[in-house]
């Protein structure tokens, strides 16, 4: 009897382990959602209230899926660690899908479409025309982020990291760093939000498609997001979410 115990207990946890996310969320009525809190303006604090792009998106998508959304908020370097570490259930916070990424992590189908961007203090004579004409100098990224590995593929650049976007900014503005490389789309938002004397500069590198990850080995639960992430974009829903914030339909 207790070998056939030990036994039944081995395939429950066996099957635990392998549980689909799709039911663990369904069971839980709620998915958890990580995100910065500190990114405008896809997902920041007005009050103690979370606002902004990804956090509508985030609502949107829990709601076609029938249950309930779950904020978490916290720094981006952990971020993809707290994901691994089973601390919620998806990342809704501008992450790039890259192939480093697609080795450990599943992704959704692609819900924005972005570049990286170069920003300057106004005023500044020098032209920053690519990410080569930065060696040498001092540029402010993300931390953790894919924009502070793209500056470190071209070498010789002098990289400053910041865990929210509004830092990099205000160093910039006060010259602790030369330049910033950051999501071209909050850019003409955190210029006019922030009032620092900063500009948009060259646009650097392709196209960038971003997603929202998941842990491997999830299939029922893949289908059905992206099933309420294309509902969401054939309805309207989605576009009238992405003009809110940015005028445009960021999707294209």
């Amino acid at each position: 009897m207790q070998k056939i115990g030990i036994l039944l207990l081995g395939l429950t946890l066996v099957s635990a382990a392998h549980a689909e996310l799709l039911d663990d969320v369904k069971a839980r009525g709620t998915l958890r959602v990580a995100l910065e809190g500190t990114y405008p303006p896809f997902n920041y604090k007005e009050g103690n209230k979370l606002v902004g792009f990804d956090v509508d998106v985030a609502a949107a998508l829990a709601k076609q899926m029938g249950v309930k959304v779950e904020y978490v908020t916290t720094e981006f370097s952990g971020i993809i660690a707290g994901l691994q570490a089973n601390k919620y259930d998806v990342i809704v916070n501008q992450v790039a899908i890259t192939p480093a990424r697609l080795k450990v992590l599943d992704f959704s189908s692609p819900y924005v479409r972005s570049s990286a961007q170069l920003i300057q203090k106004k005023g500044d004579p020098r032209k920053f025309a690519k990410l080569e004409d930065l060696k040498g100098k001092r540029l402010g990224v993300g931390l953790g982020s894919n924009y502070a590995d793209q500056a470190r593929a071209v070498g010789g650049i002098t990289l400053k990291t910041y865990a929210a976007a509004p830092d990099t900014l205000a160093d910039l503005a006060a010259g602790r760093i030369d330049a910033a490389l950051n999501d071209s789309l909050i850019l003409a938002y955190l210029t006019q939000k922030t009032r620092l004397p900063v500009v948009p500069g060259a646009r650097v590198g392709t196209v960038i498609e971003e997603g929202i990850p998941f842990k491997k080995n999830n299939p029922k639960f893949k289908a059905t997001l992206n099933g309420a992430l294309s509902s969401l974009q054939k309805s309207g829903e989605y576009a009238k979410i992405s003009k809110k914030w940015f005028g445009v339909d960021v999707s294209k």
